[in-house]
């Protein structure tokens, strides 16, 4: 089943659109990396599929039903969200903080022990949130929107402003959350070097378009970039690169175009045959903005 899919989702504010006719579809059971700049309009989509935005126009599916103002709060119920910075009172514990959330959601208290192991956060329980980290705030927001178990988990940029070790935690979190507690994510970034580490489904979105939509390893096709390549002999190595060759070599480095490991392989093995001395092989990955280039058909012009 298809846990989100929206046809056409539109949001404009004024003749401007920010969301341009998204069509979006995340799998169950997945990871979805929805991908994109700052401004692109990851957000303002992850609020419409809330309710808290309307959409100038399209449509939503969650959980396999159309959204519309009858079942709006039913879909709903079955979503957890967390959308820029989590909501918590500092001045109570976190237990505390997951206990008033309980209430709103009409969950049992029972439910508050597991999603706190869930976060990993259950021996912090007890202590005041405004002791916690950046990157526990996070995970505890996190736990509330686990409590009452749903379907469907929205997280936009939870890394952001994490220290390394903070990012490394969310990531093994998010990762496995399907596994662990059943729940298929839609999280957002503008770091695609972030996701690759995370997700197996990828939606790439530019100036409120999808530009790409499907996964992991078929965007790595667009992510592959130049690659470097120093031999000890270029003298040797000329005659087998042959046009592959950019004319910019300094001290026996080539650039040559992105080409797949078997013909990669291939290229090396024919180098080491007439001992040209390969000493460094480096494939260089396209940073966001260039596969967007790539995606769109601008890369070099």
């Amino acid at each position: 089943m298809r846990i989100v899919q929206t046809q056409n989702l539109t949001k404009r504010y004024g003749s401007e659109p920010v969301v341009n006719q998204m069509s979006l579809c995340v799998p169950e059971g997945s990871v979805y990396g929805f991908i994109g700049p700052n401004g692109a309009g990851k957000s303002t989509t992850m609020k419409m599929l809330l309710g808290l935005v309307r959409p100038s126009g399209g449509e939503i599916h969650l959980l396999g039903k159309q959204m519309n103002e009858k079942n709006r709060l039913e879909l709903l119920r079955q979503t957890g969200s967390l959308i820029e910075a989590p909501s918590c009172y500092g001045h109570l514990t976190g237990e505390e903080n997951l206990q008033i959330v309980a209430e709103l959601k009409n969950v049992p208290k029972k439910d508050i022990a597991r999603t706190l192991e869930i976060v990993e956060l259950t021996d912090s329980r007890k202590r005041k949130v405004r002791e916690y980290s950046l990157g526990m705030r996070q995970r505890l927001g996190i736990a509330q929107a686990l409590l009452g178990n749903p379907k469907l988990l929205i997280l936009d940029e939870p890394t952001n402003g994490l220290d390394p070790s903070g990012i490394q935690q969310m990531r093994s979190l998010i990762r496995d959350m399907p596994n662990r507690c059943g729940a298929t994510v839609l999280i957002s970034s503008h770091l695609l070097s972030e996701m690759e580490q995370m997700v197996d489904q990828v939606g790439i979105i530019n100036h409120g378009r999808l530009l790409f939509q499907g996964e992991l390893t078929a965007l790595r096709q667009h992510s592959q970039g130049d690659i470097s390549l120093r031999v000890l002999s270029p003298e040797k190595a000329l005659p087998i690169l042959g046009s592959l060759a950019k004319p910019d070599r300094e001290n026996g480095t080539f650039r040559l175009p992105a080409m797949g490991e078997d013909s990669l392989a291939e290229l090396v093995r024919r180098l080491s045959a007439g001992q040209a001395g390969v000493v460094e092989l480096n494939r260089h990955t396209k940073s966001l903005e260039e596969i967007f280039l790539s995606l769109t058909g601008e890369e070099g012009k």
